[in-house]
């Protein structure tokens, strides 16, 4: 028998919408990750990231990389596979009221000013994931018993 805490975390009351949600969602947390984890797709790696990120106050500024990297990285991925989507959602969501607030928010809204529309539009879905959890079509479901009925 599985633990309540657990059965809680893995329980959705989504239907297929957040198979919808989560893969796009997954995918740019997990490229944005990567980004900052690995230098992939034209991104700075831990060194360069963590250099950024002690430049605007973000100290240290490595281990802000590695733990914002790591948690869109891993978080995205858990979206994708359906596994763990509460937690990853609710860390992802940090992630971003960190970044809007500390990079974005006084640029105002518009993403052509570097502004926080992005970041917004992020934080919402993955606050979206963590109240519904993965929703049917998910490892979470299928371990937790919780699939909605068709």
């Amino acid at each position: 028998m599985t633990h309540p805490l657990i059965t809680r975390l893995l329980s959705t009351n989504a239907g297929w919408a957040a198979l919808a949600l989560r893969l796009p969602i997954g995918i740019i947390f997990a490229a944005h990750g990567a980004q900052k984890l690995f230098g992939w797709f034209g991104g700075y790696g831990l060194e360069g990231t963590g250099k950024w990120m002690a430049s605007i106050g973000l100290e240290p500024g490595y281990l802000m990389a590695l733990l914002a990297g790591s948690g869109e990285f891993f978080g995205g991925l858990a979206l994708i596979i359906g596994l763990l989507v509460r937690p990853a959602a609710a860390v992802l969501a940090i992630a971003m009221l960190v970044a809007i607030f500390s990079v974005h928010f006084a640029n105002g809204l518009f993403m052509s000013n570097n502004g926080y529309e992005f970041g917004l539009a992020l934080l919402a879905a993955s606050v979206s994931l963590m109240l519904s959890g993965a929703g049917r079509a998910s490892i979470d479901a299928a371990l937790s018993g919780s699939a909605p009925k068709a």
